[in-house]
């Protein structure tokens, strides 16, 4: 394990599809975020741990530009996008599941899903149909209200929105909060397979064990910087980790 890169390289044949560098934000006069570095390769899983109020969530809005970044720097595929508007770094290609899930109560599953298409001028059915390929549920449920969904439906029905922009990379703030073991393992599944079928992710997630089991790389965050990266395997295995974040010794 070792301290968190700044503008550090990609391993060679993986280019770099994120890189953070420096990156501060504020709510008011809290700061948020101190220094963020971070990067993400194409087709990695990684995954952002640390304690509550650490500056997880933040880093993902402000990488998506829902929180105005005060300092730093965000490039993806090459191009700065700090400052841009969310909507259009969700055209560019990046989309985020929000902490919450935060679907449209008073809109069917269906209606819910062709608003993360929004954007988009071409045929959402082939997406509709992976989404429902992935998600069997929202298919059975296209046309219920998403308030009336479980917990677990409302977080699958957020991923797939979140799928139906065709994002390149795609980010989930805490996916596994307050749903049932058996629905996280199915997410947990789903995000999986997404990534094996090419899909790059950046994960924020309560369940560190679970996410550093996921991921291929990860990220320390403490007190709104990151301080330490490594392999999944390096930090499940680090005792510093293990008893910071795993509850062990």
């Amino acid at each position: 394990m070792s301290a968190a890169p700044r503008g550090s390289t990609a391993a060679a044949g993986s280019p770099v599809m994120l890189r953070v560098d420096g990156l501060a934000a504020r709510y008011g006069a809290i700061e948020a975020l101190r220094e963020v570095s971070l990067e993400v390769r194409v087709g990695e899983i990684v995954s952002l741990i640390g304690a509550n109020g650490a500056g997880k969530s933040t880093t993902l809005m402000a990488i998506s530009g829902i929180v105005r970044a005060t300092a730093g720097s965000v490039e993806f595929e090459g191009r700065r996008i700090d400052g841009e508007r969310a909507d259009r770094i969700v055209a560019d290609g990046l989309a985020q599941v929000p902490e919450g899930r935060r679907v449209f109560p008073r809109l069917t599953v269906r209606e819910n899903l062709e608003m993360g298409g929004y954007l988009r001028n071409d045929d959402l059915a082939p997406d509709l149909a992976r989404v429902h390929e992935l998600f069997p549920v929202l298919s059975d449920r296209a046309s219920q209200l998403a308030g009336t969904l479980s917990g677990g439906e409302q977080q699958m029905l957020a991923i797939g929105r979140a799928l139906m922009s065709r994002p390149r990379l795609l980010m989930m703030d805490e996916p596994s909060m307050g749903i049932a073991p058996l629905l996280v393992a199915r997410i947990f599944e789903a995000v999986k397979e997404l990534n094996r079928n090419g899909l790059t992710v950046l994960l924020v997630e309560q369940n560190a064990r679970a996410a550093l089991k996921l991921s291929h790389r990860a990220y320390v965050l403490e007190t709104g910087r990151t301080t330490f990266t490594g392999s999944g395997a390096e930090l499940l295995g680090d005792d510093r980790i293990r008893r910071a974040y795993l509850g062990e010794g």
